[in-house]
């Protein structure tokens, strides 16, 4: 007979979520996800030193704190995985939990990254002659590419990245003259790379003015890093031709309509900033990059699409997914480490693929339910505790109250917080008769 260590991770998921919170910690123990150290600072409330805030921010006066979960039955590139997120959203875990069990028993999700660097720019706002200074950049790059990586990245050198090219780029000022800007590419390694980059750029603009006579205005890192792109897959097999002809015209309506793809790409974030934000990432960076890819032809677009192909369903997500799993807040918030070690990533990349296979989950999910059920009925029966709390009922009133509120659902296929604070009174007013 196995061992209760050998027991696959399939078998630890089944009924997780009916687990109370002691029994969820024990399990994710049992899979390794969390050590007996870990459990016991979960368990005390995860307490952070507000001396440490004074670290983070300015003006501190105190915490913020967002519920942190575990998404279950990801399988990503073979491998099975704990997802910690950290969200105030309901029913993101849910569905990220349950579309992931029911992929991994009808498909799989791979993933991939295209390019490993990152871009500076330094930006020459006036610029006399364009074609002279994209000669001199062409003459200098190496020079300069060397200068940097001695004296700037080294570190990034030693571990196999570090500053690689340098581009130009004409940019039209709209007003008959052009501004010129140079890109610095660069490999962070495992590091987000926005301080080391930003470094290089501040540090290049002597030479870069010594060379071509030209002022430079601006250096700063972009977060439109396509040249550094995170790719996911999921294929499914065995489903019904008419659900797949369904999800794919959602892909299409958020392929060809702006107002659609806001939405649907809201949706794939759902599923990657709670990882970001649980693992101490800069979720904004990540937000500003995917939306301006989605704008790269000119029009904003889905980040996702999903295809038939003979009798499989195709997904792709494709972004920059830029993040780091050392230095800022990864390596000093206790929990962002915590999280880090659930997820067992030893690299930036591993991160990063993960994240967008979340990311392409729990579009999967949301079409799913967009062209069946509909959003309403499953994401108010998750609310429905919610609506429970927040009408004021006490412990013992939330299992009666939330049964009703399933009925009137399942009745009239919506609820409120007014249909929540009535059948509480109706629930109180019962009670109140029966007392002697």
């Amino acid at each position: 007979m196995a061992s209760k260590v050998e027991r696959n991770f399939s078998e630890l998921f089944q009924g997780f979520s009916k687990l109370d919170r002691e029994e969820r910690l024990a399990r994710l123990q049992e899979m390794g996800a969390l050590s007996g150290e870990d459990v016991r600072f979960l368990r005390a409330g995860a307490h952070v030193p507000i001396e440490l805030a004074e670290k983070f921010i300015e003006n501190v006066v105190g915490f913020f704190q967002l519920p942190l979960g575990v998404a279950t039955n990801f399988e990503i590139d073979g491998r099975s995985r704990v997802i910690p997120m950290a969200v105030e959203e309901t029913s993101i875990i849910a569905a990220a939990s349950k579309t992931a069990k029911w992929v991994r028993e009808n498909g799989s999700i791979t993933t991939e990254m295209r390019g490993h660097e990152i871009i500076g720019q330094i930006q020459i706002a006036k610029v006399s002659d364009f074609g002279h200074v994209a000669e001199l950049v062409k003459l200098h790059e190496q020079e300069w590419v060397t200068a940097a990586n001695r004296d700037v990245a080294a570190g990034l050198v030693s571990r196999g990245g570090g500053v690689k090219r340098i581009d130009v780029r004409r940019v039209e000022r709209g007003d008959g003259k052009a501004m010129a800007v140079l890109h610095v590419f660069a490999d962070p390694c495992d590091a987000m790379g926005a301080n080391i980059i930003n470094q290089v750029c501040e540090y290049l603009k002597g030479p870069v003015e010594l060379a071509t006579q030209e002022k430079v205005t601006m250096c700063i890192l972009s977060n439109l890093v396509d040249s550094r792109l995170t790719r996911a897959r999921v294929e499914m097999l065995g489903l019904e031709a008419e659900l797949m002809e369904r999800i794919e015209e959602a892909s299409l309506f958020a392929q060809q309509d702006p107002y659609r793809a806001a939405t649907n790409n809201k949706g794939v974030l759902n599923g990657i900033d709670p990882i970001l934000i649980a693992t101490g990432n800069d979720w904004r960076a990540v937000e500003a990059g995917v939306h301006s890819y989605a704008t790269r032809d000119g029009r904003y677009r889905s980040i996702t699409c999903w295809k038939r192909e003979q009798n499989r369903l195709v997904g792709v997500f494709e972004a920059p997914v830029v993040l780091g799993v050392v230095g800022g807040v990864t390596t000093l918030h206790p929990t962002a480490k915590l999280c880090l070690k659930m997820l067992q990533v030893k690299s930036a990349e591993e991160l990063s693929r993960i994240c967008a296979a979340v990311g392409l989950v729990q579009n999967l999910g949301a079409l799913r339910a967009l062209t069946t059920v509909g959003i309403i009925e499953g994401h108010m029966k998750l609310h429905i505790k919610n609506l429970t709390l927040g009408a004021g009922a006490l412990e013992r009133e939330v299992p009666f109250v939330q049964k009703r509120l399933e009925e009137i659902l399942s009745l009239h296929k919506r609820i409120s917080l007014s249909n929540a604070i009535e059948v509480l009174k109706e629930l109180r007013a019962e009670r109140a008769r029966e007392l002697p």
